[in-house]
């Protein structure tokens, strides 16, 4: 009777993603692919973004479960690129059920010597990026069943961090972003949210001393960085029919960082 309640269970959690096409910019590495993994092992079948690694994007491809997963180099900084990717995306996949704008850079340095031009960089990877990649999908995902956008932000937009004002300027203006475009797409069911992380590990953080790692830690109530997979989890949840009642929200995937 367990394992039969088991398997049931198993069968709704994966039913959501089965039969669904799923784009994700910047998927490569670290959190990205963490959910382009994810989306393929619950039936999904993707399509993401690289604006360089090839090698490792082609990586991740090849380890991923399914069939019809595709990969495409893009700059999300240019509407004319991402038009065109989007346009062989439609035209190679059919339908796009649900998008996740993942793709974004940081140039942190306090306001007193930070180059306009790396304030600029910032805003339009993070921000501009988004707004491009949903604008160029919108009309596909106003004829699709039950879509998704998922926009990835960061605690920092709702916290703020000395030395990375234009980072937290991005990821606050792609969650008003968010709640905006929700309202403007609700009414054809399309929902539009954002998952916001914390502290994730990463080749980054495997880099710091442990004496650095718990001093991160130690802010943390749960006492430990997140990892990338705990976002995809998330990510997934909101591009899922599990989650047809929500829209215009920011999920916090902090460990409670956002609490102190």
């Amino acid at each position: 009777m367990v394992k039969k309640i088991h398997r049931n269970l198993k069968e709704i959690i994966l039913i959501g993603l089965q039969g669904k096409n799923i784009f994700i910019t910047g998927g490569s590495r670290g959190i990205g692919a963490a959910i382009v993994k994810k989306c393929a092992e619950l039936g999904a079948k993707v399509a993401f973004t690289y604006s360089s690694q090839e090698a490792q994007a082609q990586s991740v491809l090849s380890s991923l479960p399914g069939e019809g997963h595709r990969i495409y180099k893009l700059n999300v900084t240019s509407a004319e690129e991402v038009d065109s990717t989007v346009s062989q995306v439609l035209e190679q996949m059919g339908e796009i059920h649900g998008i996740v704008n993942n793709a974004g850079i940081t140039k942190d340095q306090l306001l007193l010597r930070m180059k306009i031009e790396d304030f600029d960089a910032v805003m339009k990877a993070n921000l501009y990026g988004s707004f491009y990649v949903t604008k160029s999908f919108a009309k596909n995902l106003l004829r699709a069943k039950n879509s998704s956008v998922v926009n990835i932000s960061s605690v920092i937009g709702s916290s703020g961090n000395a030395g990375q004002s234009n980072y937290a300027a991005s990821k606050a203006g792609l969650e008003g972003f968010t709640r905006s475009i929700a309202l403007e797409l609700a009414s054809r069911n399309v929902r539009v949210n954002t998952v916001a992380p914390g502290y994730i590990k990463s080749d980054m953080t495997d880099a710091l001393s442990p004496e650095q790692l718990k001093a991160f830690a130690d802010k943390i109530p749960l006492a430990r960085p997140g990892e990338a997979h705990e976002v995809a989890q998330a990510v997934a949840f909101l591009l899922s029919d599990s989650s047809s009642y929500i829209t215009g929200q920011t999920l916090h995937v902090n460990g409670g960082l956002y609490l102190n």
